[in-house]
């Protein structure tokens, strides 16, 4: 389990991966705050706050992304 400790309320949650490595949308379960972060080596790498709008416009890249390469 990886630990993840929200910037704008302090609480802890927690992410199981199946990789070691994650770059994505992650909302916090207490405050609702939404951060794009990164995960490698499970370790948190980087936190960035995200908007609903941000979070839409990384969302259909990804899909497209996936459309792209065959995996959707």
């Amino acid at each position: 389990m990886i630990e993840i400790k929200c910037p704008e309320c302090e609480s802890i949650g927690k992410m199981s991966l199946a990789q070691t490595m994650y770059e994505g949308p992650y909302r916090c379960w207490k405050c609702r705050s939404l951060y794009l972060i990164v995960l490698a080596n499970n370790k948190l790498q980087s936190c960035k706050p995200l908007s609903e709008e941000e979070l839409e416009a990384w969302q259909e890249l990804n899909k497209m992304s996936r459309r792209d390469s065959g995996d959707d």
